[in-house]
């Protein structure tokens, strides 16, 4: 892509010799609103794929400060700067509705996996949110927290917000707030069903995050302490963000053998709290269960006929990845992972903890499956790379015993890779018009802070994949079916007005992509590799990466949900 800076002049309006003519001050005025104005940037000769799903068109996009203003020809418009993007697709900024990066824009805000892979815009929340906070929810990630030396100052979004503006991060961000965060903020991480008093401070923390800005309530319904919650409970928690236009996301209880009761209770706490749905990173999983997401589908396109607002997102990869000791029972997570670790620490806990394990690995082929990705303590980083099987093997153990030795040594700090889901159900749900992407990693980089620490190839990959495999290789859907999934089609679950469509009044997020080249790199043996064909992406009108060449620009911003005026 070539820039070229030039100047047009601008038509020069005489002087008006007499200040008191009115003709000649309604000529002055009739010339220069004729006049073009200079833009600040002018995207010339591009292939536009608009984010509506409608055939590419030929078109110049031109952008004054952080917004599109004009559309159409604009060769004889005055720029400041023009990029050429001949023979490149120009289209907006990717949304990932399932981002990890609250913190991790702390540690490193250049954002450098997200925006290589033309994301502009993430929604975080899921597993946890950064608020409410207190000491009790920051047990979990203490060590990673410590090893970056990340201190949370924050106790509410709004202290959240005023932290991550200070640490301007390449792209914007939204977030929901997590119901399991709400929960333990008032209840702490137990089993116990929370008393009326509490259910109301529940509530009212759920209200004080819509105000600040949360789009919605989120449930990671398969991990402690979400999996301890009700749908009464959850169908409460949604209700409340119901009141401020937010939606209910949800890591489903079950993506296994119970996936289609897991979908029927996300369905029920949509339509009972009266808010739309958004299911997380939608699979079926275990090879007993693969080919069932043609059931799965059609119970949520049933609904949606029906009436009910219910969307999804997938990562395009067959493995997904969580904390290793997402195997241990719930019952023994209770509390928290001190007491967690203190109990599985117990011989006789321990016994009973493994032989549940064993019994939740119903194929038998689980521990070939998972794969230490990162660990933080040198006793448990020697793993990393090795199947479970392997840890076992190596160790001299069984594999719920090697699960155990490792989270024990790693102070509960150990992801995990999964093989577990299909190409076949994966497809089956890409195919959808209502299905997008959430990349459900962090942003992260080869370089800097976040270097040595491993991660999943989605983190790197997910959109390249999507575009080039999916799109332009398999032909599942058209590219601009591709690009609208991606940027109108997420907006339109955030509710974003502004954003995902390239349109004069639009925010300037935009990504330049060759077509024909763009293509994922990254494996899971070598994770962190950028993807090719993604040149050049602009945040908020302003260049992140220009030619394949990263800036030293950080345009991001919180993306605060507006509350509506009834809820005021």
């Amino acid at each position: 892509m070539r820039i070229a800076h030039r100047e047009l002049s601008h038509p020069s309006v005489a002087a008006c010799q007499n200040p008191r003519s009115m003709l000649a001050l309604q000529l002055a005025a009739l010339v220069l609103a004729a006049a073009p104005q200079k833009l600040d940037l002018i995207i010339e000769r591009g292939r536009v794929v608009d984010g509506s799903g409608s055939p590419w068109f030929r078109a110049d996009l031109g952008i004054q400060g952080d917004r599109i203003v004009r559309m159409g020809d604009l060769r004889d418009v005055p720029a400041k700067l023009r990029l050429d993007a001949r023979d490149r697709v120009v289209a907006p900024g990717f949304i990932d509705l399932l981002g990890q990066s609250e913190l991790y824009l702390l540690v490193d805000p250049r954002a450098e996996s997200k925006i290589r892979q033309g994301i502009t815009t993430e929604l975080t929340g899921e597993l946890g949110s950064v608020a409410p906070v207190d000491d009790e929810i920051l047990g979990g990630v203490m060590g990673w927290l410590k090893q970056h030396d990340v201190k949370i100052t924050w106790r509410d979004l709004n202290g959240y917000w005023k932290v991550l503006r200070a640490a301007r991060p390449a792209i914007n961000v939204g977030t929901m707030v997590s119901t399991a965060q709400v929960r333990a903020a008032v209840i702490g991480r137990g089993t116990g069903e929370p008393t009326p008093e509490q259910r109301l401070r529940m509530q009212i923390e759920v209200q004080k995050a819509m105000r600040q800005g949360a789009f919605g309530v989120a449930a990671s319904l398969e991990y402690p302490p979400a999996s301890y919650q009700s749908t009464e409970e959850l169908t409460l928690l949604a209700r409340s963000a119901a009141k401020y236009g937010g939606f209910y996301a949800t890591h489903l209880r079950s993506e296994a053998d119970q996936v289609l009761d897991a979908v029927d209770e996300a369905l029920t706490i949509g339509r009972e709290a009266g808010v739309p749905v958004e299911i997380w990173h939608l699979k079926v999983r275990g090879t007993r269960n693969w080919g069932r997401m043609p059931e799965v589908l059609q119970r949520i396109a049933a609904a949606r006929a029906q009436g009910q607002d219910v969307s999804a997102n997938v990562y395009p990869y067959l493995a997904g990845a969580n904390m290793l000791h997402a195997d241990v029972p719930g019952w023994a997570q209770a509390g928290g992972d001190r007491q967690m670790l203190a109990l599985l620490a117990d011989h006789s806990q321990r016994a009973r903890v493994e032989k549940e394990i064993v019994a939740s690995w119903k194929d038998g082929t689980e521990p070939d499956r998972i794969v230490v990705l990162f660990a933080l303590s040198p006793d448990a980083k020697r793993y990393e790379g090795k199947t479970l099987t392997e840890v076992a093997k190596e160790r001299a153990t069984s594999p719920a015993a090697a699960l155990v030795d490792v989270v024990l040594m790693d102070s509960a700090s150990t992801f995990a890779l999964r093989f577990v889901a299909s190409e076949f159900d994966l497809r089956e749900a890409l195919r959808q018009p209502w299905v997008s992407i959430g990349v459900d990693a962090s942003a992260d980089a080869p370089d800097g802070p976040l270097g040595p620490e491993s991660t999943h190839p989605r983190a790197f990959g997910s959109m390249a994949r999507l575009l080039g495999t999916y799109a332009r290789d398999e032909k599942l859907f058209t590219l601009e079916e591709a690009v609208r999934k991606v940027t109108s089609g997420a907006a339109r679950r955030l509710g974003l007005t502004d954003r995902g469509l390239l349109r004069p009044g639009m925010m300037a997020d935009v990504v330049i992509f060759d077509p024909a080249k763009v293509k994922d790199l990254a494996t899971y043996a070598n994770p962190k590799r950028f993807p090719e064909g993604i040149e050049t992406v602009l945040v908020n009108g302003q260049p992140v990466l220009v030619d394949g060449v990263r800036t030293e620009a950080r345009p991001g911003r919180p993306l605060l949900h507006p509350v509506p005026e009834a809820a005021r």
